[in-house]
């Protein structure tokens, strides 16, 4: 497993709620500016589904990404299972800043690890910003 982590100034309900809710995950469910999400479906139950497509504003790429949740607990814990089998959860934290948010995810074997890590903890940055900019 790898895990990343990013502290976010903000309470914990309000990271919950940008975190699951489909209207939130639009604007940050991307790595960087030049990418953008849509279609986003996010059943937040076990047995729940999420999609969302993913492309480049360029038109040049373009994924889906797929999970089933097979744990949920409002406000401090998610696992889910992608497509591909991998086993990802995240973890809300309370702390005197705000919310700490660990994810952690088994890796895929095609991209090295470091790649993976800094292109997971792009997306947790995005929504950092996101959070925190819309407190203002």
């Amino acid at each position: 497993m790898i895990t990343i982590s990013v502290d976010i100034n903000a309470p914990v309900e309000e990271v919950w709620e940008k975190w699951t809710d489909i209207e939130a995950v639009k604007h940050w469910s991307f790595a960087s500016d030049d990418w953008a999400a849509e279609g986003i479906e996010n059943n937040v139950v076990p047995g729940g589904k999420f999609s969302a497509r993913n492309y480049a504003k360029d038109g040049s790429m373009e994924f889906v990404l797929t999970w089933t949740y097979s744990e949920v607990q409002p406000l401090r814990y998610l696992a889910y299972t992608m497509e591909d089998g991998r086993k990802v959860t995240v973890t809300l934290s309370e702390t005197d800043r705000g919310t700490q948010l660990d994810q952690a995810f088994e890796p895929e074997s095609e991209n090295p690890e470091e790649m993976q890590r800094e292109g997971w903890q792009a997306y947790l940055n995005n929504f950092k910003k996101f959070v925190e900019s819309s407190n203002q």
